[in-house]
């Protein structure tokens, strides 16, 4: 029997975890790691994945619910608009259009058109993509290959670890940035504090959602394979609290904020020295 293969790197790769899948089925998924790469991803995925995304508590297909959770998780959403439209200004200047790749419900997309940005979404689940339209005047689309515009910048915003075929999505994202563009995606970092911390109950592995879980090597890899630049990667300070109090609920069955708060501090204290944040934006060049 030939061992298993990363479809990425296409390197083998090794059985490392089994993790369980708290928010819809509650079955467990195993996770491979590939040393060449040093990142994770899941294995077999599912065939009906769709199915794993119908729960009343995936916080992102969600507009209105008054859950604590959800609300720390929009609150969070909020303070992280300006930032992200910051590190835009930041990478280019001059960018006056955004493609935003995975919208959810639509509220970045909005945000940036109060803004005064020309925007453009691709959001493949129904519902959401539905809820985006009505925010933003119907634009977003259910795929990629509806849009033949091109941008300065493109995001990707806790996207690509669900993406199956991300080598196709690259390659379809590049031909639609314009020269200078740039390229912010934001992931989950499985080498950050609170992910040790928590092991197979950390909550940013959500299995089998996320189909892949990334480093910084991973993802300089992956794009070096594309001829792009990973030209700097910054953090998402608030993701290790939020995800720590998930995580907490996972391993304990209950809302536990004080050591929540304590490990996503802790996270972010030692990832200022070792640069391995809970979550991390990379911005990539052509």
């Amino acid at each position: 029997m030939s061992a298993l293969r990363s479809p990425l790197s296409g390197k083998p790769v090794k059985k490392t975890m089994t993790v369980k899948d708290f928010l819809v089925s509650q079955k467990d998924f195993d996770l491979y790691y590939d040393a060449d790469w040093d990142m994770l991803m899941t294995l077999p995925v599912p065939e009906n994945l769709a199915s794993y995304y119908e729960s009343k508590d995936y916080k992102p297909h969600q507009h209105q619910n008054k859950s604590i959770l959800n609300t720390i998780y929009n609150f969070i959403r909020r303070r992280n608009y300006t930032y992200k439209l910051n590190l835009i200004k930041k990478y280019h200047p001059k960018a006056t259009s955004v493609l935003d790749y995975g919208t959810a419900t639509g509220e970045f997309l909005k945000f940036l058109l109060n803004k005064k940005m020309e925007v453009a979404g691709v959001e493949p689940n129904g519902p959401a993509r539905r809820l985006s339209n009505s925010l933003t005047a119907n634009k977003v689309k259910s795929n990629i290959n509806e849009i033949s515009d091109t941008f300065d910048i493109i995001t990707l915003w806790h996207v690509l670890e669900h993406v199956q075929d991300i080598d196709t999505l690259i390659d379809n994202l590049k031909k639609r940035l314009n020269p200078g563009g740039k390229i912010l995606i934001a992931v989950p970092n499985f080498k950050s504090y609170d992910a040790m911390h928590y092991q197979n109950y950390w909550a940013a592995y959500d299995v089998p959602r996320h189909l892949w879980q990334f480093s910084p090597t991973s993802i300089k890899a992956l794009f070096s394979k594309h001829q792009m630049t990973v030209i700097d990667q910054k953090p998402l300070f608030f993701d290790s609290f939020y995800v720590s109090l998930l995580s907490e609920q996972y391993k304990y069955g209950t809302k536990r904020f004080l050591p929540a708060f304590i490990t996503g501090l802790k996270s972010n204290i030692k990832a200022r020295r070792s640069g391995q944040y809970s979550s991390l934006i990379y911005i990539v060049s052509k």
